[in-house]
């Protein structure tokens, strides 16, 4: 008989092993000279699992049943999702930050026949009928109000026994986790038991968490894996959509208050959390670990936690809802050999793979490949299309079959995954990362990568960030522009002002081969970023606005 695979087993198994640990720890009141906390125990966590596992089968709910969980993280969250894990039921994580419009056809699409969330969910869903025409369970957590459904305290059995987990195989579907849709539409990606099982198996050993290790998951998706490695999650006091407005003052109190010692979050996040602790002298002895995920991280970023960190690292994992983890380096590394490099435009080092991982550079094709062959690898040092193979890697996009076909190359039973990023691999195996695929700018004359060329242009003193767009001038004929934000305080206000700055910008472009043709410039208050990182840069959207801009001229400035 073929061994159950689903994460729901590990919760158990760390309930036995430390009943009495605190699992899940949430800020509950602030006062000006303290906080005050509640928790569970993974005893608690797991009897809770149960009880909410025995009150939804008995409601209907079923192994493979699509469940949309609309709730915020903190102690409802961890036992409700693996009670769902436990039944075989099939959680849908979507985005709200994503735009009614994206949400709306999200959850039209996966069709869920269930909805577990908050009264805010439940609004949504009187509003908007059309979207939510499948749900035939609908189940309110928090303050039900006149909604209709069922109240979550309703729904916990009396049955305090443990839950038979369902027997699933390692390529059943274990959650459907939707994209923020940063470079297109959001798809759902399928994640089978296998591929989270994977996760928790290869994030704990690359990084050797240790059982006393106290978590701060900042994307509510690792506080399963926090409970999963027996590690006790403290939820951060935040709105996990936008990370980059966190208040810096309560989150480290969290981290101090409780020893956080492991952290996983966006650079816009740990950008944010270094300054305030070098304005204020702040230092976090208790973290060892903390990984920036979700964009590329400025070295400027991984120098601050040098102080910040006495007895930590930093690192900079590299991956995809699609694929995760799949590189990794450490801010060490990047600040004593690869960060100059970085400064000249050759990209931003991701590192090795992690074990069990497959990392590969092909050439760049807009088409779809069916069939992996080795002529499609580049050469060391070949900038192309990154590539990954292993157990993290997902198979499928939700019903969107024509996704699928241009993500996805088969090798016998194995699944290449095309990551949509440009790099290549050096002399010593370390990946570098130089964008987007879909933000190259390709020219008459050349290829502008976007990560290479605005490297440069962040060299300058005033820049807060750049971004590599490309706008069609009259002719058809693609033009590639760097648009900029200045730091704060730093918009030019005169046209001297703006001119000064556009000649100085000018000149650092002239200094590299593969910026000296940039000639279009302009200046941006705030760029677009992405909802769940709060750090990736919408260049679709700038693109627009600079074409917009710039109309059908070909000058910038």
């Amino acid at each position: 008989m073929t061994a159950t695979v689903n994460i729901a087993r590990f919760l158990p198994e760390a309930a036995q092993k430390h009943p009495y640990k605190k699992a899940v720890i949430c800020l509950d009141r602030m006062y000006s000279d303290r906080f005050s906390y509640v928790h569970q125990t993974f005893f608690e966590v797991d009897e809770l699992s149960n009880r909410y596992a025995h009150g939804l089968k008995a409601l209907g709910f079923s192994q493979g049943m699509k469940v949309l969980l609309a709730v915020k993280p903190g102690l409802d969250f961890v036992p409700l999702t693996f009670a769902l894990f436990k039944i075989g039921a099939v959680p849908v994580l979507i985005d709200p930050g994503m735009g009614k419009k994206n949400l709306l056809q999200c959850i039209e699409l996966v069709a869920p026949e269930a909805l577990i969330g908050v009264a805010k969910a439940h609004i949504a869903k009187l509003l908007k009928p059309g979207a939510f025409k499948s749900v035939k369970h609908s189940i309110v957590v928090g303050r039900k109000f006149m909604l209709p459904g069922i109240a979550l305290r309703d729904v916990l059995s009396e049955n305090r026994q443990e839950f038979q987990i369902a027997n699933t195989k390692a390529r059943d579907m274990a959650a459907i986790v939707y994209t923020t849709g940063s470079t297109g539409i959001p798809k759902g990606v399928v994640y089978f038991h296998e591929q989270m099982e994977g996760q928790v198996r290869l994030i704990r050993e690359k990084f050797q968490i240790p059982d006393h290790a106290v978590d701060l998951p900042v994307f509510p998706l690792f506080a399963l894996f926090a409970v999963a490695w027996g590690i006790t999650a403290v939820i951060p006091h935040m709105d996990p959509t936008k990370p980059a407005l966190a208040n810096e003052n309560i989150l480290i109190r969290q981290i101090l208050d409780q020893g956080v010692s492991f952290s996983i979050g966006s650079p816009a996040l740990w950008d944010r959390l270094g300054a305030y602790c070098e304005n204020h002298k702040i230092i976090l002895p208790c973290l060892k670990q903390i990984l920036m995920v979700g964009a590329p991280v400025r070295p400027h970023i991984l120098k601050r936690f040098q102080n910040v960190l006495p007895k930590g690292e930093t690192f900079t994992p590299y991956g995809a809802t699609e694929a995760l983890p799949v590189a990794v380096i450490s801010g060490t590394e990047v600040l004593s050999t690869t960060a100059l490099l970085s400064e000249q435009g050759k990209g931003t080092c991701i590192g090795t793979a992690f074990p069990d991982i497959t990392i590969r550079v092909i050439k760049i094709s807009e088409e779809a490949i069916p069939e992996w062959s080795e002529s499609l690898l580049c050469a060391p040092n070949e900038v192309g299309e990154i590539v990954v193979k292993g157990p993290i890697v997902t198979q499928e996009y939700f019903l969107l079959p024509k996704a699928t076909e241009l993500a996805k190359i088969r090798e016998n039973d194995a699944i290449w995954h095309r990551m949509g990023d440009l790099g290549y691999l050096d002399e010593m195996g370390r990946l570098w990362f130089c964008g987007r695929k879909a933000h190259r700018v390709e020219t008459e004359t050349r290829r502008y990568l976007s990560v290479c060329c605005e490297a440069i242009f962040n060299q300058h003193p005033k820049v807060h960030r750049t971004a590599l767009v490309g706008i069609t001038k009259h002719g058809g004929q693609k033009v590639p522009v760097i648009v900029v934000e200045p730091k704060a305080n730093q918009m030019p206000t005169s046209f001297q002002e703006k001119q000064k700055f556009v000649n100085e910008l000018l000149e650092l472009g002239k200094q590299y081969e593969h910026t000296r043709e940039i000639g279009a410039l302009l200046f941006h208050p705030s760029f677009p970023v992405d909802i769940r990182h709060n750090a990736k840069i919408f260049r679709e959207k700038l693109a627009v606005w600079a074409q917009n801009e710039i109309g059908d001229c070909s000058c910038g400035h």
